[in-house]
């Protein structure tokens, strides 16, 4: 059954993006427009925009603002919940996770870089013991995308996820063990959930700021917002151009 879907085309996608500001411009680009009606449950302050283009159809989701604090959703518990909830009401053939991430300049990343993730883990979930401690971690393959990584010209990396900006020394050791590239704090968790339910999925990150590097990652991500969301909706553009009329197997 898994190879049989592999070489359906893909008609439907699901974009699932953290931050409303990292979502608006692929909003735009794709021609999608808000649901008024309540999609979702009662409460939940998440926000879905869908529609068609070319030969897809498209949805996006995102997990929308805390309604206590006014701040945007992040963090790997809204990532999750609002995956599983998509994918049931939605049945995509496909989830596309975009969004910004850090990046590490002694694995090559630069500002601006757009990112193909090989690879997700998380590194902050430790549990010393036998086996529990790989369940931590939770390290997952993406799917391969080695055509579309070709014919986009995208940097290729790993991808690890904690629900912390900033980066402690444990968890500094165990995102090196992984030989992480970039770093978010939404992917793992889209992937475990995707896993479970079986729907294939990609990652775009766009690099916004140097993990390792000299300046305070808050003061570099809010500085490279603005410019490296316009190269991450670039990339997606390319990205939906590539996967409309082919099918998992072509990617």
């Amino acid at each position: 059954m898994v190879a049989e879907a592999e070489k359906r085309p893909i008609c439907s996608i699901l974009f699932i993006i953290a931050m409303q500001k990292e979502a608006l411009p692929i909003e735009r680009e794709l021609g999608l427009t808000e649901d008024t009606a309540w999609f979702f449950p009662k409460g939940v302050p998440w926000e879905r925009y869908h529609g068609i283009y070319k030969d897809l159809v498209v949805n996006l989701v995102t997990p929308g603002k805390d309604p206590l604090l006014g701040v945007e959703c992040v963090g790997t518990v809204p990532a999750a919940l609002v995956t599983y909830a998509s994918i049931q009401a939605l049945k995509p053939d496909l989830i596309i996770n975009a969004g910004t991430a850090g990046g590490f300049k002694a694995k090559g990343a630069s500002i601006g870089d757009v990112y193909l993730v090989s690879d997700v883990a998380f590194h902050d979930r430790r549990i010393p013991i036998p086996v529990f401690d790989q369940y931590g971690v939770g390290s997952r393959p993406a799917i391969s995308t080695q055509n579309l990584a070709k014919e986009l010209n995208l940097k290729v990396g790993k991808l690890t996820t904690g629900d912390s900006l900033d980066m402690c020394p444990t968890d500094e050791a165990t995102i090196f063990a992984n030989s992480a590239t970039v770093k978010d704090m939404e992917g793992a968790s889209i992937a475990y959930v995707a896993d479970l339910l079986k729907v294939p999925v990609i990652y775009l990150k766009a690099v916004t700021d140097i993990v390792d590097g000299t300046k305070p990652t808050t003061e570099e991500f809010l500085e490279n917002l603005t410019s490296v969301t316009a190269a991450l909706e670039k990339a997606v553009t390319g990205v939906v151009n590539f996967i409309n009329g082919k099918c998992i197997s072509d990617l």
